[in-house]
Parts: structure tokens; sequence; C-alpha cells
């Protein structure tokens, strides 16, 4: 089975944060990875808990097919430090997956499919 990486902040802990919508938004996304037969593990992180080291163990955990990193760690300016970071961790562990972007949690599986098919 085609083995994708969904990277991204983890809602419940950031601050000021209501993370129900995201996880609802999250679950609908992990759905559709299930209606298009894509396995899909997440990794999602806290910006104060060593996120570089997180998505590092993530990556070497399985073989993917494609990561894709969710649009809160690559559209919010503040965090260009940590989306280079990803991109080049994803670079030395998985150098064979494709890199994929979503805008939504629930747009990842369209995001994957775009470079699975």
């Amino acid at each position: 089975m085609t083995r994708v990486l969904v990277i991204g902040l983890d809602p419940a802990k950031l601050d000021g944060w209501d993370p129900a919508p995201v996880l609802a938004a999250i679950a609908r996304g992990q759905d559709r990875f299930d209606e298009h037969g894509v396995a899909a593990d997440y990794c999602l992180v806290a910006l104060d808990e060593n996120p570089a080291q997180a998505v590092a163990d993530a990556l070497t955990a399985d073989t993917y097919a494609c990561v894709v990193i969710g649009a809160g760690i690559r559209t919010h300016e503040p965090l260009l430090g940590l989306f280079e970071q990803v991109v080049n961790l994803v670079r030395q562990h998985a150098p064979d997956a494709a890199i994929a972007f979503d805008s939504t949690p629930e747009d990842c599986v369209d995001a994957a499919l775009r470079w699975l098919r």
C-alpha cells in the first residue's frame, strides 16, 4: 500500500486556538486518504517540543512515497526557518519521497495524489 506522511502543526498545542475544528478537519482528511486507498501517517508537531526531531523520527519510522507539508508550517512567515528545516529533513531522511503542499487538512490527499499518480 502506498504510504504518505503528513507533517503539520499540532492544533491542540497552539496557544489561543480552539483545536476542535482543526482536529475535525484532520479526521475528514484522513477519511479521504482511506477512500483513496492511501495509508497516511501524521506527524503533528508542537513548536516548543523540538519539532525538527519529531519530524526526523517520523520520516525514519517508515518508507514514504510522498510527504505532505501542511500550510500552517509553510505559509506562516515566522515559521520560515522551521519550513526550511522540514524540507531539508525530508531530503535527508526520505530522498525518494515526493514533496507536496496542502492548503487545508482536508486537501492533503489531493496534494499527495498529484505526485502519486
